[in-house]
């Protein structure tokens, strides 16, 4: 079954309105001026890594791809913007047959990125690429920032899985795409049941601490968990004392029973006494899970300490302090006419304060060593050298305004994983740092 097609809630009907108002304002003015319907380039990039990160997450782009697609304006949004005298009738006629007819170029999705990568390249007239510049930047800047998150915690963690668990602490739209971000980081599974659906993403939950006070007794809730769902089951075990609820537990499930959830108090303290305990009930094989407002940097302390897997709710969704990657999209070339032969001519702003941009439609490979180790992104304007032809990393997403690639899940998972891989050791240091490798224009 294809999801995508369902228009589930957390889909809308249009994307046309996730605008700002000046895009339709631009556009009003360049029909006008007769200049709307030069070929243009627009990039999107980063000029600089969230502080401390040591490379970033491309995420979001399938969800471009279908933002692009449903970008049409409707009766019913025609009829807004008329209402609200937001463009003039010649604008409104020309919207109500709007579909970009372009070409879209882009890192895939789930590869690691750094500052200047062109992490997206829209290609058209000026008119159909202007209007699409804040929905890109909104899925773009949300999913790559929480995909990074996602990164480092799946990094720290070591091979132990994670739990997604964040949609009680976002918005309930931006809580299904923090879910899929989070997978394409690492994570292996998501308590979001609409991110399950849309996305296909495993999905896990037993039982809160509402459950255990609804009985009158913590053995009760535990044996009407267990007769409902299993001595595989994960019991919460902190609600009231946790030594015995441990003891509780075995008694009720068995040596089988399938893990014990902590939620509260010094979770490494906690989690090693719950081990001994549970070894010496003899339910050696039932696991640890912790949770309760983990990051990146707890998920490290607790290394050494025999938990078998975490749930993440709050610093993943918010991209754990950076939930933004500040990625910009810019006008790098246009052409001096509306004749379609007209040749590109590279433009740039040129500002004080660290907002300068390089014009030029621009190719980007990543350089390896001899071990085949990443040791520099390399982005240029001209000729791909023979040596880079290989390493390059833009793809073709959409063609003519058809999409022409679109991708499993867990193909951008295994990506991420692969890219990340191929980055020097230091990458994943949760200490404050630099880009991990430097960025080099040619």
């Amino acid at each position: 079954m294809n999801t995508a097609d369902l228009g589930l809630p957390v889909d809308v009907p249009s994307t046309a309105l996730f605008t700002d108002q000046y895009e339709l304002t631009m556009l009003q003015a360049a029909l006008a001026a007769g200049t709307a319907e030069r070929r243009s380039v627009f990039e999107v990039f980063t000029r600089r890594l969230p502080e401390g990160r040591r490379y970033g997450v491309v995420a979001g782009t399938g969800r471009v791809l279908d933002a692009v697609e449903n970008f049409r304006f409707d009766a019913d949004v025609l009829g807004f913007l008329r209402e609200n005298a937001i463009v003039d009738e010649p604008t409104l006629e020309w919207l109500a047959s709007y579909r970009f007819g372009g070409d879209i170029w882009g890192y895939p999705e789930g590869e690691v990125y750094f500052p200047g990568s062109p992490i997206l390249r829209v290609e058209g007239s000026f008119a159909e690429c202007v209007l699409l510049e804040t929905v890109i930047l909104s899925i773009l800047n949300h999913d790559s920032a929480i995909a990074a998150a996602a990164s480092r915690m799946t990094s720290a963690a070591g091979g132990r899985p994670l739990i997604e668990m964040g949609a009680r602490r976002t918005h309930e739209l931006a809580a299904v795409a923090a879910a899929r971000a989070a997978y394409i980081g690492g994570f292996t599974t998501t308590s979001d049941l609409a991110a399950g659906f849309r996305y296909g993403i495993p999905t896990v939950g037993t039982s809160a601490h509402a459950f255990t006070l609804l009985h009158d007794r913590e053995r009760d809730a535990f044996q009407a968990q267990v007769n409902s769902l299993g001595r595989g089951t994960t019991l919460l075990v902190d609600t009231y004392d946790v030594a015995e609820a441990v003891r509780m537990a075995v008694d009720v499930a068995g040596p089988e029973l399938g893990a014990v959830r902590i939620d509260s108090g010094d979770l490494l303290l906690v989690a090693h006494r719950v081990r001994q305990q549970l070894d010496e009930l003899g339910a050696t094989d039932t696991r640890i899970i912790v949770t309760s407002d983990l990051d990146e940097y707890a998920i490290a302390s607790m290394a050494a300490a025999p938990v078998d897997a975490y749930g993440v709710g709050t610093q993943l969704v918010t991209g754990s302090g950076h939930p933004t990657c500040s990625m910009v999209y810019k006008l790098v070339a246009r052409a001096e006419s509306a004749d379609p032969k007209a040749p590109l001519a590279p433009v740039a702003k040129k500002s004080t304060g660290g907002k300068t941009s390089i014009g030029g439609r621009k190719w980007a490979a990543r350089r390896l060593d001899e071990r085949g180790v990443a040791e520099a992104e390399v982005i240029g304007t001209g000729a791909v050298p023979v040596g880079l032809a290989d390493r390059q990393l833009l793809v073709e997403l959409v063609k003519g305004g058809q999409v022409i690639s679109r991708e499993p899940l867990d193909v951008v998972r295994d990506r991420h994983a692969s890219s990340r891989a191929n980055l020097p050791l230091s990458a994943t240091q949760l200490s404050r740092g630099e880009p991990v490798i430097p960025t080099e224009y040619i």
